[in-house]
């Protein structure tokens, strides 16, 4: 159990002491989407939704979460978060499917990065979004969620080259 870092000597879950760790900006960049037909595409893109304003709520939902995660995720350390944003982009797909497209931002000035923030807030967003439209398409697919780069830290950077 040794080479855990996430397990004690008696085997049990521990969170990681990062009290070493050298403080250094970090900033990740999540994605996730969610697919729906094109009423709810409309109702969305022309403020039509009973709900209110989809992408205002979602933004919102997602930067909160963010600043949740480590609520959510047992081994997250609680961080201060120097800003979240989060942007939307539509694609039209096949079979007169849209595509929302949601990127999270977050960044920090810390000992340990903000990937699981960035992840989080990706995946809350797209989880408000399919909660404010549900009772127009209850078949609304939520996409894969993943990390596409993150800098700072020990471990460098990373850039995911397939988006």
């Amino acid at each position: 159990m040794t080479d855990f870092t996430h397990f004690n000597e008696h085997g049990r879950a521990k969170m990681v002491d990062i009290s070493d760790k050298k403080e250094t900006a970090r900033k990740a960049i999540a994605r996730s989407s969610i697919q729906m037909k094109r009423i709810v595409y409309e109702n969305i893109t022309e403020q039509k939704n009973k709900k209110g304003d989809v992408l205002s709520v979602a933004q919102v939902a997602g930067i909160m979460a963010a600043k949740q995660t480590s609520t959510l995720i047992p081994m997250c350390h609680p961080i201060p978060i120097s800003g979240v944003d989060l942007s939307f982009e539509w694609a039209n797909t096949e079979n007169d499917t849209y595509e929302l497209m949601i990127n999270a931002e977050v960044k920090t000035v810390g000992s340990t990065g903000v990937e699981m923030e960035a992840l989080t807030a990706a995946s809350v967003t797209a989880l408000t979004v399919y909660d404010m439209c549900k009772a127009v398409d209850k078949g609304m697919i939520i996409g894969q969620t993943y990390l596409l780069e993150k800098s700072g830290g020990k471990s460098g950077n990373f850039k995911r080259e397939n988006n």
